[in-house]
């Protein structure tokens, strides 16, 4: 281990680093963040073609379920990017708006109360209205297998456990990626432009970066997620350019929306055209999921005064 040290902590490995810090440090902050994305991708594809092979999937094959393995591998390496910034700015991770106590987890805590609510209050509304109706699965309490064909009954563990695993992921996956856009990429832009500026550029990368996954079902959504970029960004601002809102935020809709898909929750009679409650079922693809960020952005203004 001592010979480890020594052998990093050579004159040759401080310079190499001292060099990588001023070059970093020179670059405008658009393009930091865009070479931080490069290197990103650039890690990343190696990894992408041996699990295409792995998994037998090529373009332009949709994804389907496929799509979780590329996502994993591509979110695992961020901690270790965010790292390598963190050490060669010389940084605390509150810079980009993280934080390790209980006041943290009692933001993000509010914020997926607030995400889930506000989700669970604009269906029921929808609902009321009589644009769907709910399909709730049968549950199956017996100890029998349940019938392949039987695709609205389900065993309770089950039900819970899938629950369970909806919450995980979609905290998971909107820690990585509040991280990356309304944390590093917002706090570097905001080194050469105002917050709004910033606000706008990152939200235009976040929405269209995730076309990387579906072309077809994202196109719609695409003003859906500049707003919902937005808002994040004021999840932010309103907690005092912590993290934890937006993260709780993001991750209660994710849950809320994968939950109603996973069990097939929702079934839209046709009564108003699809541009109204989301074209494919997505919500962000359509007036409501508008109505839905609207509707936050107020209530995070309220907290933040």
């Amino acid at each position: 281990m001592s010979r480890l040290f020594l052998a990093f902590s050579s004159p040759f490995w401080l310079m190499l680093l001292v060099s990588v810090r001023d070059f970093w440090l020179s670059l405008p902050p658009l393009l930091r963040g865009l070479t931080f994305f490069g290197v990103w991708l650039g890690l990343w594809l190696p990894i992408a073609v041996v699990l295409s092979f792995a998994l037998g999937w090529h373009p332009p094959q949709p994804l389907g379920n496929k799509k979780l393995p590329f996502l994993a591998s591509l979110y695992i390496l961020v901690p270790f990017l965010l790292w390598g910034v963190i050490t060669i700015e010389g940084v605390s991770p509150s810079v980009y708006g993280l934080g390790g106590n209980t006041q943290f987890l009692g933001s993000m805590g509010l914020g997926w109360f607030l995400g889930v609510i506000c989700l669970t209050i604009l269906f029921t509304q929808q609902w009321l209205f009589g644009w769907f109706k709910w399909s709730f699965p049968n549950f199956n309490t017996s100890s029998e297998q349940v019938s392949d064909t039987s695709k609205s009954s389900v065993s309770l563990s089950a039900f819970l456990l899938t629950l369970l695993v909806n919450l995980i992921l979609g905290l998971w996956v909107s820690a990585t990626e509040e991280v990356i856009f309304r944390g590093f990429l917002q706090t570097e832009l905001q080194g050469g432009f105002s917050v709004l500026i910033s606000a706008a550029i990152v939200s235009v990368i976040f929405a269209f970066a995730h076309l990387i996954w579906e072309v077809k079902d994202t196109l719609p959504q695409i003003p859906g997620l500049l707003l919902m970029g937005m808002v994040l960004t004021l999840a932010r601002i309103t907690d005092n350019d912590s993290l934890g809102i937006a993260i709780g935020l993001h991750g209660g809709w994710i849950f809320a929306i994968a939950s109603i898909d996973t069990f097939e929750l929702i079934k839209y009679t046709g009564k108003v055209p699809e541009w109204v409650t989301g074209i494919g079922g997505k919500p962000l693809a359509g007036m409501i999921g508008i109505v839905l960020l609207g509707v936050t952005a107020v209530i995070l203004t309220i907290l933040k005064y």
